[in-house]
């Protein structure tokens, strides 16, 4: 989800207030991307909801825009789609720590986005036009 900034309290609140959990790994609160130090907030589902997590990303951020991408491509490649599914499910069975989980994870989602950025410039990609979430939406 875009925000217009990384509030933690508050969106904590707000998504508390439906069920989700603030993920309080390190790797859920900053990555790098671009170059640059992004912030970000990664929440759980409630308990028994269908298993996702869902980012909170700053609109125009580097990490806001690669995130954006990685999904756009993966929705557009289907045998990518399938591949990455495909390893991601294996990963998760074999490697139960999260942190060496993400550690594995890593190099490998730095060669899908090769393609994924061969392909934005193929097409002309661009990130979507939207409307952040507002300080007071807790989604959109």
């Amino acid at each position: 989800m875009r925000v217009t900034a990384i509030h933690e309290a508050r969106q904590i609140g707000l998504l508390a207030a439906i069920g989700f959990r603030c993920r309080p790994e390190p790797w859920n609160r900053v990555e790098h991307s671009g170059g640059e130090e992004c912030r970000k907030s990664v929440f759980a589902p409630p308990a028994g909801a269908r298993r996702c997590n869902v980012h909170l990303r700053r609109e125009g951020d580097p990490n806001c825009r690669y995130a954006l991408l990685f999904r756009d491509y993966l929705r557009t490649d289907e045998a990518a789609r399938r591949q990455w599914g495909t390893f991601k499910q294996r990963l998760a069975r074999s490697v139960p720590d999260l942190l060496v989980y993400g550690q594995i994870k890593a190099p490998a989602t730095e060669i899908l986005m090769i393609a994924a950025e061969r392909w934005a410039a193929a097409t002309g990609w661009q990130p979507p036009p939207g409307r952040p979430a507002s300080r007071t939406s807790p989604a959109r």
